[in-house]
C-alpha cells in the first residue's frame, strides 16, 4: 500500500507544520487562506511505499483577477454619417479572458450584434459598419470575468459619438476586424474566427475554407465563424469575404491544429528474471511531437551502466535485484504532460515444482506421441535433465528434449512405460518432479464417412465408427472445412444420429448450400485421436450473378452484361433479366435478345423499354433445381427520349359558359410521355366545315382546354382530335370525337300541369313534356317548384327529376294548405321558363286521438276485437275506416287487416295463446296514431 502523499511546490517539498496553512485530507492538499504572492506556482504529488515512488502530473495554481478601467476621460469621436467607426475597448489587466458588450448612453442599454454593429470578443472593440443618426450618443465598454461561480463586471468611461452631415456616397467594403494570420487550436476545442468590415451599403460577410479547388463551398455568413470540436481535418486556410454592391474585400488566415500528448503505447507491470535483459517502450501522439523522459522512483533516469535511455525506449542489460522499483514514462509538449507508471520486479528463485509439477499419471497411445512439459518456477531459468528410472535421456530418433525442457516421445510402445523424472537446477538451487507413463491401445476409425452428392433440402447421414482403449472415454467431434460444428447453433440442421459410444454418425437435415464442404470426423480420447474426412456436395439453384453493367443505352433498349455466379454444383441452364422503374418497386421480367439466354452467356440486349424512363436491372440464373437469388441491382439509368407513340384517351367535353367549347381528356401517365417538354395538341372544327383549328396545351398534367369565340352557337357539334408532343416530336392522333359547345337554357316550358293532393302532406304532380327538338342541349330532367298561397315564388321549394319522366311525388307538405305549383325543364346550362302554375290544397290531417277501450272475445277458432269509434274534429279529415296490424309474436311477420267499423273478426289457430295488435284510423288525410293491445286467450 502507498503511504500518504507528499506534495512539492515549484520542485520543493512542502513542510506540513501543525500550524501551517497546508494540510492533507485523504491525500489531497488543502490550502487555507490562499495568497497570490505565496501560493501561485506548480504543484506535484509524490506517493511512496516499500516497492517504490511515483509522481503525479503537475498542476498549476493561478489567481483570477479583473482590475478597473482607467479613470481617464475618453476622447469624443466625430465622423461623417454613413461612414464606419471603431471604438477601442482597451480592457484593464485581467486573468483569465473576458467577455465584452457595449453600453449606449446608460445601463442596461446594450448594443445588439445586428450585422451593422459588431463587438469583437478578442479585443473588446466595437465596430459600426455604417453609421446612422440613431448611433448618436455615449459609448462605454462593458467587460465581464467569469471565474468558477463568481462573475465580476467593470465598464469604461463613456466616449461620445457625434455625426457630421450625411455623406450619401456608397463605397466598397474594407475589412477592419481580422482574425490572426495563424490561429493555433487544440484538437477537440472550439475555434472562433472574427471578421467584420466597414462599407455602404453594410457589407455581407461570407466564409469558406480554401481547399485548392475553384469551387470551395461557402460555410458561414456571419462575422463569427465557429468550429465546434475542431479536428485535424479542419486545419487549413480560411477566407473571409465582405461584399456589397460597390465591391468586395477579402482576408485569409490559417488554422493550425495541435494536440496534447496521448498515449499510443504504455509500460505495464513486469516480472523479470535476474540476469536477463529487458526492453521497455512507450509512445505518444501529439502536436508538436511529444518528447519522452523516464523516472525511477520519482527521479530522472539517464544512461548508466547496464541501463540505456533512448527516447521512448528503456533497455536493461543483465538485470539485478536493485533494478526493482517504480518506473514512469513521461511524454510532454507545450500543451500538456501524460504519465504512464509500471512496477519492475526482478526475481531470483531456486527451481520449484510446487505450482506446476510433472503430471502424476501420463496416459499415451500405442504407436502415438506424448508431450511431457517440465515447467518449474525458477529465476534465472533452470537447466533441465530427464531420466527414465535411472537412465539419463538424450535426444534420439524417438526422444526429443526441447530448449524449454519439454520431453517428447514418439512411436510409443509398451516398453516405454515407467517413471520419468525432470531435474531442474540454477545457481539458487535444484529440484525434481516425477510422472508415470502408461501406454494404452490406439484409437482407430473403423467405418469412415463417404463422399456424397445431394440436392438442397434433402437429408443425409455421414457415418463414423471407431475403436479405442476400453479404459478411457471416447468422444466424437465433426468439423466443416476445419471449422468445428456447434450442434447447438446449427438451427436444427446438424445432430448426432446415435448415442452409442463407438458410433459418431452425423445427421444433416434439410441441407443448405452452405453445408457443402469437407467434413472431418475425429474420434478422441485423452491420449490420442483419429480422423477421417469426406466431401459433401450440396447442389442447388445458382448463386446471384455479379457486376451487372448497362451500356449502349437507346430509347427502347439497352445492352446488359454480367459476370457468372456460382453454379452451386449444377450447370446454369439459362438467365432471366428483370427490371423496375421509378414508377414501381416491383420487379418485372423483360423481353430480351436472344429470347432465351443460354447458361454460358454473359450479356444480352433488353428490349421494349419505355423511352425517357429510369430503370434498374438485375439478372437471375436458373438450373434444373430452380431459379437462384437475383444479382444486386445495376446502377440507375435513363433511356433516351423519343416522340410519343400513343394518343391521349378519354377525349370528350361539353358544358361551360355561352360561346365556349370545353374539351377534356385523360392526362397521359409518365409511362407514355417518352420525353421532356411534354404537352398536347388539339385539333377541332365545326362539324361539316373544312379547316381545322389547333391549340397547343403544355404540361403533362393538363386535362382540359377552353375555346372561346363569339361566333359559337349554343350546342354546336365540333369534331375534335388530340395528340401528344414532346421535344423529340409529335405522336399519333386519336380518333375523332364529337363534342358540343355550351348549351343554352331551355326556351320552352312544360304544359298541362296537374297537381293532386295525396294524404295530408303529399301530392302527385304530372305534366306534358317539352319536345327535344325545341331544346338547344340535352334535356336532363324537370324541376318542380311549389310555394304556399300568399308566399312569393322566389321562396318556392324545389324538387328535381332526372331523365324523361313526366310525373313526380312531392312530400313534406303542410296539411290543409293551398300550394301553387309550376314545372320547368333544365339542362346543363340551367332551367327554362316556368309552366303556367296550378293550385292544389292538401287534405286535413288524420285524427290525433287513437282508438280506445280495445277488447276481445274468443269463439272457437275466431277472436272478435272491438274498440271505441273515433270521431274526427272539424280541423281533422273524416274517418273512413280502420287498419289493424296483427302479429302472432315478435318473430312472425305482421298481417294487415282493414275494417269499416269499430270491430273485426279474425281466425286464430286452436293452440293460440296470445298476439299483438296495433289499431289506427284511416281516411283522406292518411293514417292516425296507433293504439296497441296484447291479446290473451285466458282473458275476455
Amino acid at each position: 500500500p502507498f503511504a500518504p502523499g507528499r506534495w512539492k511546490m515549484n520542485g520543493t517539498e512542502i513542510k506540513m507544520e501543525p500550524d501551517s496553512r497546508y494540510r492533507l485530507v485523504a491525500g489531497d492538499l488543502v490550502i487555507s487562506n490562499p495568497v497570490k504572492a505565496k501560493d501561485t506556482g506548480t504543484y506535484q504529488c509524490v506517493a511512496s511505499n516499500p516497492r517504490g515512488t511515483v509522481v503525479s502530473r503537475e498542476a498549476s495554481l493561478r489567481f483570477g483577477f479583473l482590475q478597473e478601467f482607467s479613470a481617464e476621460e475618453r476622447d469624443p469621436v466625430k465622423i461623417t454619417e454613413g461612414w464606419g467607426v471603431m471604438f477601442a475597448c482597451s480592457p484593464p489587466p485581467h486573468y483569465p479572458g473576458l467577455s465584452y458588450r457595449w453600453l449606449l448612453n446608460e445601463f442596461p442599454n446594450f448594443i445588439p450584434a445586428d450585422g451593422r454593429r459588431f463587438v469583437s470578443q478578442t479585443t473588446g472593440n466595437l465596430y459600426i459598419a455604417k453609421t446612422e443618426a440613431s448611433d448618436l450618443g455615449n459609448y462605454s465598454c462593458f467587460a465581464t470575468s467569469h471565474i468558477d461561480f463568481i462573475t465580476k463586471s467593470v465598464f469604461s468611461k463613456f466616449s461620445r459619438l457625434s455625426l457630421a452631415a450625411e455623406d450619401a456616397r456608397q463605397y466598397a467594403p474594407s475589412i477592419k476586424a481580422r482574425f490572426p494570420a495563424d490561429t493555433y487550436a487544440l484538437a477537440g476545442q472550439m475555434v472562433t474566427l472574427e471578421c467584420f468590415a466597414f462599407g455602404n451599403p453594410v457589407p455581407r460577410i461570407k466564409w469558406r475554407k480554401l481547399d485548392g479547388s475553384q469551387t470551395s463551398k461557402w460555410i458561414g455568413s456571419k462575422p463569427l465563424l465557429q468550429i465546434q470540436d475542431v479536428g485535424f481535418e479542419d486545419e487549413g486556410t480560411y477566407e473571409c469575404e465582405a461584399e456589397n454592391i460597390k465591391g468586395r474585400d477579402t482576408y485569409q488566415g490559417r488554422i493550425i491544429i495541435q494536440a496534447q500528448p496521448e498515449w499510443l503505447e504504455v509500460i505495464t507491470d513486469t516480472e523479470a528474471d535476474i540476469g536477463s535483459d529487458l526492453r521497455w517502450s512507450c509512445a505518444a501522439a501529439g502536436k508538436p511531437r511529444p518528447t519522452v523522459r523516464w523516472l525511477r522512483d520519482g527521479q530522472p533516469l539517464t544512461n548508466q551502466n547496464r541501463i540505456e535511455v533512448s527516447g521512448g525506449e528503456l533497455r536493461f542489460s543483465k538485470l539485478v535485484l536493485e533494478d526493482s522499483g517504480m518506473y514512469q514514462c513521461v511524454a510532454e509538449n507545450k500543451h500538456g504532460t501524460v504519465y504512464a507508471s509500471a512496477e519492475l520486479t526482478v526475481q531470483a528463485l531456486a527451481p520449484d515444482f510446487r505450482l506446476n509439477p510433472v503430471k502424476r499419471l501420463i496416459p499415451a497411445a500405442r504407436s502415438g506421441k506424448v508431450i511431457i512439459p517440465c515447467q518449474p518456477r525458477a529465476a534465472p531459468k533452470a537447466t533441465v535433465l530427464w531420466t527414465k528410472g535411472t537412465e539419463l535421456l538424450t535426444n534420439s530418433s524417438r526422444v526429443t528434449i526441447t530448449t524449454d525442457g519439454t520431453l517428447i516421445l514418439q512411436n510409443i510402445s509398451k516398453s516405454d512405460e515407467g517413471k520419468y523424472t525432470c531435474f531442474a537446477e540454477n545457481f539458487m538451487g535444484k529440484a525434481n518432479s516425477t510422472g508415470i507413463l502408461s501406454v494404452r491401445d490406439a484409437t482407430k476409425i473403423t467405418l469412415a464417412p463417404s463422399s456424397a452428392d445431394i440436392n438442397v433440402g434433402e437429408n443425409i447421414t455421414l457415418q463414423c465408427h471407431a475403436s479405442h482403449d476400453p479404459t478411457m472415454d471416447l468422444t466424437f467431434t465433426w468439423s466443416l472445412d476445419d471449422f468445428p460444428i456447434d450442434f447447438d447453433k446449427s438451427e436444427g440442421h446438424y445432430r448426432r444420429a446415435s448415442m452409442k459410444e463407438a458410433i459418431g454418425d452425423l445427421s444433416i437435415t434439410k441441407a443448405q448450400l452452405k453445408h457443402s464442404g469437407r467434413y472431418t470426423c475425429t474420434a478422441q480420447t485423452v491420449v490420442d485421436s483419429a480422423s477421417e474426412a469426406a466431401t459433401l456436395t450440396v447442389r442447388g439453384p445458382p448463386g446471384p450473378p455479379g457486376g451487372v453493367v448497362v451500356r449502349d443505352i437507346s430509347d427502347t433498349s439497352v445492352q446488359l452484361s454480367w459476370s457468372r455466379g456460382f453454379d452451386n454444383h449444377s450447370p446454369i441452364a439459362r438467365y432471366i433479366v428483370e427490371a423496375r422503374t421509378l414508377l414501381s418497386s416491383k420487379w418485372k421480367q423483360m423481353r430480351t435478345n436472344p429470347v432465351n439466354i443460354e447458361g454460358n452467356a454473359e450479356s444480352a440486349q433488353v428490349l421494349n423499354l419505355i423511352p425517357w424512363m429510369d430503370y434498374e436491372f438485375r439478372v437471375l440464373a436458373s438450373n434444373i433445381l430452380g431459379v437462384g437469388e437475383p444479382s444486386l441491382p445495376s446502377s440507375k439509368i435513363r433511356t433516351k427520349e423519343a416522340a410519343p407513340t400513343v394518343a391521349p384517351s378519354g377525349l370528350g367535353g361539353g358544358g361551360g359558359a355561352p360561346n365556349e367549347l370545353i374539351i377534356n381528356w385523360t392526362p397521359m401517365l409518365r409511362d407514355y410521355q417518352n420525353g421532356d417538354g411534354f404537352g398536347y395538341i388539339l385539333s377541332f372544327r365545326k362539324r361539316g366545315s373544312q379547316g381545322w383549328l389547333t391549340a397547343r396545351v403544355p404540361h403533362a398534367q393538363s386535362l382540359h382546354y377552353v375555346y372561346r369565340n363569339e361566333t359559337i352557337g349554343p350546342y354546336t357539334p365540333f369534331e375534335v382530335k388530340i395528340k401528344a408532343y414532346n421535344r423529340k416530336g409529335e405522336g399519333p392522333e386519336s380518333l375523332t370525337t364529337i363534342v358540343y359547345s355550351a348549351e343554352e337554357e331551355p326556351k320552352v316550358a312544360p304544359f298541362r300541369v296537374l297537381a293532386k293532393a295525396v294524404l295530408s302532406s303529399e301530392m302527385d304532380v304530372s305534366w306534358e313534356p317539352v319536345e327535344q327538338g325545341d331544346m338547344t342541349g340535352v334535356l336532363l330532367g324537370y324541376e318542380i317548384r311549389y310555394w304556399k298561397d300568399g308566399d312569393k315564388e322566389e321562396a318556392a321549394d324545389r324538387v328535381r327529376t332526372a331523365g324523361l319522366v313526366t310525373s313526380a311525388h312531392v312530400t313534406g307538405l303542410n296539411p290543409n294548405t293551398k300550394y301553387h305549383v309550376s314545372v320547368r325543364a333544365y339542362n346543363r346550362a340551367g332551367t327554362g321558363p316556368p309552366s303556367p302554375s296550378t293550385n292544389v290544397t292538401t287534405t286535413k290531417p288524420p285524427p290525433k286521438k287513437p282508438p280506445g277501450n280495445i277488447s276481445w272475445t274468443f269463439s272457437g277458432s275466431t277472436v272478435s276485437i272491438k274498440w271505441d269509434p273515433v270521431e274526427a274534429k272539424p280541423d281533422e279529415s273524416a274517418v273512413t275506416g280502420y287498419k289493424m296490424l296483427y302479429r302472432q309474436d315478435s318473430h312472425s311477420a305482421p298481417t294487415l287487416y282493414l275494417a269499416s267499423k269499430s270491430r273485426i273478426d279474425i281466425p286464430v289457430p286452436e293452440d293460440f295463446t296470445h298476439a299483438f295488435v296495433q289499431i289506427r284510423v284511416t281516411g283522406p288525410g292518411g293514417d292516425g296514431v296507433p293504439a296497441e293491445a296484447h291479446i290473451h286467450r285466458n282473458t275476455g
